[in-house]
């Protein structure tokens, strides 16, 4: 599917782009879905036919090693969590005020669709950069790693089909990122409680296929192992137990989650847990 939106964006219109950000973003989950033993149980196998980086920015196995932190520590905490959007008290108020401004716009779904890809990429960049120039070797490693599966999907985009690599960006990968977004705009929250901080999001047989049942996040937590298509009928078989178990964080689906949070802040960004302390 990816192939085939780039051949039609290259040959009719950049109209066609959502065709290949929608494979790209599928793309991401299924590279989710290798980090967690499927669709083999043979990492290296999962690993080449995930590695090519159709977003461009994120290396496989730096990927691998952050989602597994963010599986093996506390939840949302900014301090822990690799994955959390949050920020300690100390963090924000060293943050210059327009700044503080541009993260509020981010807590809300419209803003996350907007801006949240540009507002990941320069804090994951930055810290990427930062940790390597202080010498970290096993970040090096993984992005030299990166660096010939990066070249791969260049060559396929710029020579292949013939597209320029921003208007690749600007199409595809960031609408790709986007689309990721909004998975992950309410998988967690930061409750105090650690196990009321997965979400359920029912109801999107859409967005479920291309999520991989993900909006199901709390299923997932509970199951890191568990292969994709099983979510939904684990889900079915004890929906009272998993929402119980998260207390009640649940949303019929993301239309729900579109009026509730549209243009409004899903959360402050500063993580309760930080004021207490």
């Amino acid at each position: 599917m990816w192939a085939i939106g780039l051949l039609l964006m290259a040959r009719y219109s950049l109209w066609f782009a959502p065709l290949a950000a929608l494979a790209t973003a599928l793309h991401g989950s299924l590279t989710h879905e290798a980090i967690h033993g499927h669709p083999t149980r043979v990492s290296w196998i999962n690993e080449i036919l995930l590695s090519p980086a159709l977003v461009l920015i994120l290396p496989y196995r730096r990927f691998r090693d952050l989602h597994m932190q963010h599986h093996a520590t506390a939840l949302t905490d900014p301090r822990a969590d690799p994955e959390s959007f949050y920020m300690s008290v100390e963090q924000w108020q060293r943050v210059p005020w327009a700044i503080q401004m541009i993260l509020r716009f981010n807590n809300s779904l419209v803003g996350r669709l907007l801006i949240g890809p540009a507002v990941y990429l320069v804090r994951f960049l930055s810290s990427e950069l930062t940790a390597i120039v202080r010498g970290n070797r096993t970040i090096r490693a993984h992005w030299l790693r990166h660096l010939p599966w990066l070249a791969l999907v260049v060559v396929l985009v710029t020579q292949v089909f013939g597209l320029s690599l921003v208007a690749y960006f600007l199409c595809v990968a960031y609408p790709a990122m986007s689309l990721i977004a909004l998975r992950t705009f309410a998988e967690h929250q930061a409750d105090m409680e650690p196990g009321c901080r997965t979400a359920i999001i029912e109801s999107v047989p859409f967005f479920g296929i291309l999520f991989l049942y993900n909006n199901l996040h709390v299923v997932h937590h509970t199951h890191p192992a568990l292969a994709w298509y099983e979510i939904p009928g684990r889900y079915r078989a004890e929906r009272a137990v998993y929402q119980a178990a998260n207390g009640g964080y649940v949303m019929s689906g993301y239309g729900e989650l579109l009026r509730r949070y549209g243009l409004r802040a899903k959360e402050p960004v500063v993580h309760p847990s930080s004021l207490e302390t």
